[in-house]
């Protein structure tokens, strides 16, 4: 198995890699496991005590659980199947926060007043209401740990993989010009006249279908798949970065066939 960095976004909260040497199949659950398996804090309790905003508390609490949460898994532990509520959760089972408000104002993810300085909202101007004048809102919540398989607020990131595109030109492209003209991505560059791959390109691009379409005549330039290398991105929404997404999907992965064998034995 071999593993390389291929791009990452100025944020770092895309990435994608080249991957050789695994099966699909192990991929597949590698990227289920990145969005279902790798716990992140959300909003799960909430206590409205005051309202007089235009929409319902269901649609307020709604708002505040998806609101992504910056995670430490270090510090925080998943709360026990069995718990009955929040409140029975110890500080390392649950963060507490406060928001109150009073119009004219939009009220932002910015204003939760969190107990754990550590734990923010990714997108401090995520608008979580309006106000108007007189309208005020006031009220209690409590983050936990928690998995994208039980409710999406908990999934971390996206992840989309692809086999390695190959590209292959079998004769001289009799439009090179108008390819280069409307291909959506660079895939194609010319060179020495001749219409050639960028290589750099075309493993990080998801437009390579529609590049090889744009060539006459056709059957001129091919498209193929490589058998056992797969290009595999992750799109992160801010609560992990990518690397300890891979890193808690590979533990989860691994603690998950340790048990399998102990339950063979």
């Amino acid at each position: 198995m071999d593993i390389s960095l291929l791009d990452k976004s100025k944020d770092n909260l895309k990435q994608t890699f080249l991957m050789k040497g695994l099966s699909l199949s192990y991929v597949n659950v590698l990227r289920r496991t990145c969005m279902e398996n790798v716990p992140v804090l959300a909003v799960e309790d909430v206590e409205i005590r005051k309202n007089s905003s235009i929409l319902y508390d269901e649609i307020v609490a709604h708002r505040l659980g998806l609101i992504p949460l910056k995670t430490d898994l270090k510090t925080y532990e998943m709360p026990p199947k069995d718990y009955k509520s929040t409140e029975d959760l110890s500080a390392k089972q649950r963060v507490l926060m406060t928001l109150k408000a009073k119009g004219p104002c939009t009220v932002y993810a910015s204003d939760l007043k969190i107990k754990d300085p550590a734990v923010k909202p990714v997108y401090p101007k995520m608008p979580i209401v309006k106000l108007l004048a007189g309208q005020e809102i006031e009220l209690e919540a409590a983050a936990i740990l928690g998995k994208g398989k039980e409710h999406s607020k908990w999934s971390p990131c996206h992840v989309f993989y692809r086999q390695k595109p190959i590209i292959n030109i079998k004769k001289k492209v009799e439009n090179s010009k108008e390819v280069i003209e409307k291909q959506p991505d660079k895939i194609f560059i010319i060179k020495n006249s001749s219409l050639v791959v960028n290589n750099n390109l075309i493993l990080t691009s998801n437009l390579v279908q529609d590049s090889v379409e744009l060539c006459k005549p056709k059957g001129s330039v091919t498209l193929d798949y490589s058998e056992d290398e797969v290009v595999f991105t992750i799109e992160s929404w801010g609560q992990l970065s990518c690397k300890e997404i891979m890193l808690e999907a590979l533990n989860q992965l691994n603690n998950e066939c340790d048990e399998f064998a102990k339950l063979l034995k």
